[in-house]
């Protein structure tokens, strides 16, 4: 049997929203394995959707930046949250964001490109972690553009301009006015920081997700006792499910919760009098997919379940 130790638990909590007991009897059952654990308590009702990406921490800040149809948004990560509150700290993210408007997606890019002061941005990058004391390290970049219309940027609860934990952009592909297309584009940026979708249509989801999701769909009909031919149908809606909250454009607006994004981006189009197409979307949340612990957490987890604590 694996050794089951606190951080464990304390990981599968954070990821499912299932009680401490449940997480370690679902670890042991699956012999320590994060994601067949996380699909054992789905699979008996004990846990939501996977959202691990939302859920994970890291230190650091999101920066973005809009100029003309084009901008771009960067992660740069740091060891402690103090860091991310230092201004050499906060400028140089604010610079590669710059950067990464003319440079593109590519890490490697940004990286050899020059800064204002003449050095490359890995040069800066060296500095920083001798001056400031903490190994840091540009993680993504990503930039949208559009030939005509906006690219609009949207930072949830901001920590100075342009830089926070989650940062959005939104493109979109329009001739209407910048007033309308800025006044949607806030607004879709908004849900998408909020409603975390997945992809932008439902055929863009992952498929490894969506047999994922059959499968665990698949084993919790099967539990009915139903026919056959009523398991195949229950398994179905929920896949279908599964994809219009998770695809942006059939997501429930949060502003009102029943109209389809697809349906406000149309009618904003129609109010402007001209079509407006939402062509891309980058969601950066700081830390996503990023495995922290907390020693702290974990030792709290220990003295509730009686589970052993290891490094």
């Amino acid at each position: 049997m694996a050794d089951i130790t606190a951080s464990m638990v304390k990981d599968l909590r954070e990821k499912s929203g299932a009680g401490m007991m449940d997480c370690k009897k679902a670890l042991n059952e699956t012999a320590g394995d994060m994601d067949a654990a996380l699909d054992w308590l789905r699979t008996k009702g004990l846990a939501a959707a996977q959202k691990k990406s939302s859920r994970t921490a890291a230190e650091g800040l999101v920066g973005v930046a809009v100029s003309g149809t084009k901008g771009a948004a960067v992660e740069v990560n740091s060891e402690t949250d103090f860091v991310a509150k230092n201004d050499q700290f906060q400028a140089f993210v604010r610079e590669v964001t710059q950067i990464a408007l003319n440079t593109g997606d590519d890490v490697e890019a940004i990286k050899a490109a020059s800064m204002p002061s003449g050095t490359t941005v890995a040069e800066a990058l060296t500095n920083n972690v001798a001056t400031i004391g903490e190994h840091q390290s540009i993680r993504r970049a990503r930039r949208l553009e559009v030939s005509q219309g906006a690219v609009v940027a949207y930072v949830h609860n901001q920590q100075s301009p342009g830089l926070g934990k989650i940062g959005v952009l939104v493109a979109l592909e329009s001739t209407a006015n910048q007033e309308a297309l800025q006044s949607l584009g806030k607004s879709l940026a908004m849900h998408i920081a909020a409603a975390f979708p997945k992809a932008l249509n439902e055929g863009d989801l992952d498929e490894a997700e969506i047999e994922r999701e059959r499968a665990i769909a698949t084993e919790k009909a099967g539990e009915s006792g139903k026919p056959a031919d009523i398991i195949a149908k229950m398994v179905e809606g929920s896949i279908a499910k599964y994809r219009k909250e998770h695809a942006l454009v059939s997501q429930l607006f949060v502003m009102d919760g029943k109209t389809k994004i697809s349906d406000v981006v149309a009618k904003a189009g129609k109010d402007a009098g001209a079509e407006i197409k939402l062509v891309d979307y980058v969601r950066f949340q700081l830390g996503e997919g990023i495995e922290k612990e907390q020693s702290d957490f974990a030792a709290e987890v220990a003295a509730a379940s009686g589970v052993p604590q290891n490094a």
